[in-house]
């Protein structure tokens, strides 16, 4: 689903102009009203352009859709990446949970577009998930398992770890307008720090190795 104007043999300024700011728009209305709930003509009103125009660099709803859940896997995968398996383990699992809610607090409407496509069954990414995540996933898990055994952590179903990691971090994408009811005058740009810390505390001290005392 390549936008029309990409398939130009040279695209110009202003059509890629004319790309970001539809994307732009349909990711306002994709993390609104979801996937099935979002029109054509909500995201041609959103980018102050008309359905035609629209139409002649997006040819369906589908393809911007496409085209901004590309983009944010492209993203959201970038800090278990850099999950390095020769680093020191607390410095690694600390800066994975850091840049998680990093993402959380500067991409919330990648988060809430990744969420309604994932609680309708993951129709358009289902490839993705089961191939290049699932391998990525998959390596990482493995790095997890040769601490443990070499005793760098404790012993943990490394899945459930990065499953706990996502969950966790992402609430406050997600879920942020709760977040903020319940924290009130506390729901400052603080709460991102304090969310880092105390969730720094809650994994690295369930991941540490009890020293035995003969």
């Amino acid at each position: 689903m390549i936008p029309r104007a990409a398939k130009t043999q040279r695209r110009t300024r202003i059509q890629e102009e004319k790309e970001e700011k539809i994307l732009e728009a349909a990711l306002d209305v994709f993390s609104a009203y979801g996937f099935r709930g979002a029109t054509i003509d909500q995201i041609a009103d959103a980018a102050g352009m008309s359905k035609p125009n629209l139409l002649y660099y997006f040819r369906t709803k589908e393809a911007v859709h496409r085209t901004l859940l590309d983009r944010m896997l492209f993203t959201w995968l970038e800090p278990l990446k850099a999950f390095d398996a020769d680093g020191d383990p607390e410095s690694e699992i600390r800066s994975y949970i850091r840049r998680k809610l990093e993402m959380s607090r500067d991409f919330p409407r990648e988060s809430r577009l990744f969420a309604n496509e994932i609680l309708q069954g993951a129709p358009h990414i289902e490839d993705e998930l089961t191939g290049p995540l699932k391998a990525l996933v998959d390596e990482k898990a493995q790095v997890i398992r040769t601490w443990a055994k070499a005793g760098k952590i404790a012993k943990c179903d490394p899945y459930h770890l990065i499953f706990s990691i996502w969950s966790t971090t992402q609430h406050y994408a997600d879920f942020d307008v709760q977040v903020r009811a319940v924290l009130g005058n506390n729901a400052g740009e603080g709460r991102f720090e304090d969310a880092a810390r105390y969730l720094e505390e809650l994994f690295l001290r369930g991941l540490k190795v009890e020293k035995v005392i003969s």
